[in-house]
């Protein structure tokens, strides 16, 4: 395997790394929403999208190397990661809607 290729599997392998990590996080700040702590759901949140962040970074470099001439090769792990991503963004937006119900829904604090 050349240099070059082993770059690219690393770099992939964040892309599923950091999607994992914010998918995680999203469902650890819905729990803290079931249980009505929403300072912790909001932290949670936070760390999520950083994680989504970082994914994104190296997913944006890859594209930008694939229009400036230099593409990666398209492997199963290659869509596996773009697969992993897309459903961690998804699932986060779908969560967060869920924490705004669960806020509305909470009991009143006295």
């Amino acid at each position: 395997m050349t240099t070059e290729a082993m770059n690219n599997e690393m770099e992939i392998f964040e892309i599923i790394s950091h999607g994992g990590n914010a998918r995680g996080l999203a469902y650890e700040a819905l729990e803290a929403a079931e249980e009505f702590d929403f300072k912790k759901a909001e932290a949670l949140i936070k760390e999520a999208q950083d994680e989504l962040n970082l994914a994104h970074k190296t997913q944006t470099k890859l594209i930008q190397n694939e229009l400036n001439g230099h593409p990666s090769e398209k492997t199963l792990l290659m869509i596996h990661a773009q697969d992993h991503l897309m459903t961690a963004i998804s699932e986060q937006k779908l969560i967060e809607h869920m924490i705004r119900i669960i806020k509305k829904l909470a009991p009143v604090q006295k």
